[in-house]
């Protein structure tokens, strides 16, 4: 996803993970480098987000974000012994309900959900909660003070990454971003007692 001009200048790579590489200029507005930009994806979740700025952005919206504890049981829809949000079978029926790698990672994704990429917040079906794309599409940072991320991504999978299980979780810096990290916001107010601005853009997931 990453254009050949910006990689030719990066000269760095994990050494365990050489897929992960640094992108000058990257941010949220700019998610694989100053030559890319959301126009045609303000409908899919906001990326390269670090847990400060969802602490600031959510403070200036008058929300917060969720707890790790209120994350994993919105996944769950209240249940429990629940792998996914809709129930413990990845495909039920065949039908893909999220947004992971498919295929041998990282050399080949075969895109059998129909995304090499994030995927719009409303592709999938709501969970019993209404909530969508609670696990898989991108990590969403949570307010613990570990800066626990939940849901996994679409570059997580079974064989190098199962976190997009309710329960699973991972961690990062809070000044750190990257292209499969986001988040959503949470509030102590009923919807219908919401009086807030909307959020914007449009690409901002809310709990």
């Amino acid at each position: 996803m990453i254009s050949e001009e910006i990689k030719k200048d990066i000269t760095q790579a994990v050494a365990a993970a050489p897929w992960w590489l640094p992108v000058k200029k990257a941010d949220w507005r700019h998610p694989e480098g100053p030559d890319t930009d959301i126009r045609k994806r303000m409908d899919h979740p906001v990326i390269h987000v670090s847990w400060n700025d969802a602490i600031a952005f959510c403070k200036w919206a008058g929300k917060r974000l969720p707890t790790e504890a209120e994350w994993e049981y919105a996944c769950r829809s209240g249940l429990e012994n629940r792998l996914y949000p809709w129930g413990n079978n990845l495909t039920p029926h065949g039908k893909h309900r999220i947004n992971v790698w498919q295929g041998k990672f990282p050399e080949e994704n075969t895109k059998e959900d129909g995304y090499a990429g994030t995927a719009p917040v409303t592709h999938y079906p709501a969970s019993k909660y209404g909530l969508k794309n609670m696990a898989g599409n991108v990590w969403e940072w949570t307010a613990d003070w570990w800066e626990v991320k939940k849901g996994g991504s679409f570059m997580c999978t079974k064989e190098y990454c199962w976190r997009y299980r309710c329960a699973a979780r991972s961690q990062n810096t809070p000044d750190s971003s990257a292209v499969n990290l986001g988040f959503r916001c949470a509030s102590n107010l009923r919807p219908h007692s919401i009086t807030d601005t909307p959020v914007t853009p449009r690409s901002k997931n809310e709990l």
